[in-house]
């Protein structure tokens, strides 16, 4: 078991919050010193309410599950013996009613592409494999019920 820490600072900044314009731009302290200007979406929470450039819980969800899946990826093609020079993921979320008639995100699809070199490379179906498993892996995936879906872009 481990514990990871977050950090979430908001302040009103002196503005009137009855008629909810109040900002909603905030930062991430993350325990290892990291800060992170975060925002409602704009698309939840139109400007000037919310930052634009400040990354959104929607962003960072897509990111995480992106993340999660491609350490999975890197760490399963390192023990197979593969060399990834570079990876990319164009990873995209659904923000949409859900069964319940609740917005949530309800599809997020990750768009990998992995760029290998070295004597020993995969065949098309090894990596696969290599991000089949490392969804099967990902601790992220595997703590929501977002339809997460992995289509590899072939390098």
């Amino acid at each position: 078991m481990s514990t990871h820490v977050a950090t979430i600072r908001w302040s009103r900044g002196g503005r009137l919050f009855a008629d909810h314009r109040y900002s909603r731009a905030h930062v991430w302290r993350f325990d290892g010193g990291a800060e992170v200007r975060a925002s409602s979406s704009p698309h939840v929470v139109p400007v000037p309410m919310s930052d634009a450039s400040a990354v959104d819980p929607e962003e960072a969800f897509v990111a995480s599950l992106a993340s999660c899946h491609m350490l999975w990826f890197l760490d399963l093609a390192a023990r197979g013996g593969f060399v990834v020079d570079a990876y990319e993921d164009a990873a995209e979320g659904v923000m949409a009613e859900d069964a319940e008639g609740r917005l949530a995100m309800t599809v997020v699809t990750l768009r990998p592409k992995a760029t290998f070199s070295g004597a020993k490379r995969p065949a098309p179906a090894e990596v696969e494999t290599l991000h089949r498993r490392a969804h099967e892996r990902c601790f992220i995936a595997a703590s929501v019920k977002t339809d997460v879906r992995c289509e590899p872009v072939p390098a």
